[in-house]
């Protein structure tokens, strides 16, 4: 069995990526953004001033050309956050270790409230395209956990409780957040798959019949992650394509990607105004 609890390969990771910043050890950045789909823009300009995964050991390197792939230490309203650029897939041939090796070298630079961010098809007949999705829960149907294998004590126990995944007074801030804003924010419950291939009408019954609200390629694993480590997770996805079993259309990656970016400036408000309340917050946690 292979183990998915990869301490020396993230230690190896976390000296490089370090020296590379310029940070010492002690360095802290208490928020981590994960970036998905055609959502580069919401962070700005920061790939000059990045690390390629490509100059990191052990991290992977997506091949998804809408995922830019770098991790940049930055501030956003203020705030210092570790933005993670891209991500890597299950359905490119990636292990759940790799998939979550940038969220286990998030905590290892001190991050300890996680923003996921991904494109999702709409499951839930309600919902409109090009909107904002809170995510309130999760279901991982990928058949796979990054937990697999010997345990590390030191990130995290065993059997980690799931009843709460996403922090529940975040997910507060964000609705109130959005209604300031005027940003129409959809709530609910998000399915995670393997993919690639898009859903089939019948398997949108299913997924829409388990309480599934939006589905995607990704995160799941990622979250999982972080509630080992005992992060608290808020989570978005920006709603690309409406799935109705009963008039079921084509839907091409290109407007896919298209819809992301659309969506991408309301969640680029969204995150910046959120940020000082957030680290408002971490402060009198």
């Amino acid at each position: 069995m292979q183990n998915m609890q990869n301490v020396d390969q993230v230690e190896e990771c976390l000296g490089v990526l370090r020296a590379k910043l310029g940070f010492a050890a002690e360095t802290q950045y208490p928020v981590g953004l994960i970036l998905g789909t055609g959502l580069g823009q919401v962070a700005g300009d920061l790939e000059q001033s990045a690390v390629a995964f490509s100059e990191l050991p052990h991290f992977p390197v997506s091949r998804a050309s809408s995922h830019a792939g770098f991790l940049a230490a930055t501030r956003l309203s203020g705030v210092p956050v570790l933005v993670q650029s891209g991500r890597c897939h299950l359905f490119e041939g990636f292990s759940p270790a790799e998939i979550c090796m940038g969220v286990r070298v998030m905590h290892g630079m001190g991050v300890h409230t996680l923003v996921v961010t991904n494109a999702a098809g709409a499951l839930n007949p309600d919902f409109e395209v090009d909107r904002l999705f809170l995510i309130c829960d999760q279901i991982n149907l990928t058949g796979v956990s990054p937990l697999t294998g010997i345990n590390h004590e030191a990130w995290g126990v065993r059997f980690p409780d799931m009843s709460q995944v996403f922090d529940c007074h975040l997910r507060t801030l964000a609705q109130k957040t959005a209604i300031n804003l005027g940003i129409a924010l959809e709530r609910g419950t998000y399915v995670g798959i393997h993919g690639p291939e898009l859903e089939t009408p019948a398997e949108t019954r299913l997924y829409r019949a388990l309480g599934g609200d939006a589905i995607g390629m990704s995160s799941v694993l990622e979250v999982i992650c972080a509630k080992h480590l005992g992060m608290r997770i808020l989570g978005f996805s920006c709603l690309t394509n409406k799935n109705l079993p009963d008039c079921m259309v084509e839907v091409a990656i290109e407007d896919i990607i298209a819809s992301s970016q659309r969506a991408a400036k309301d969640l680029a408000r969204l995150l910046l105004s959120l940020l000082p309340d957030l680290a408002d917050k971490l402060a009198k946690d």
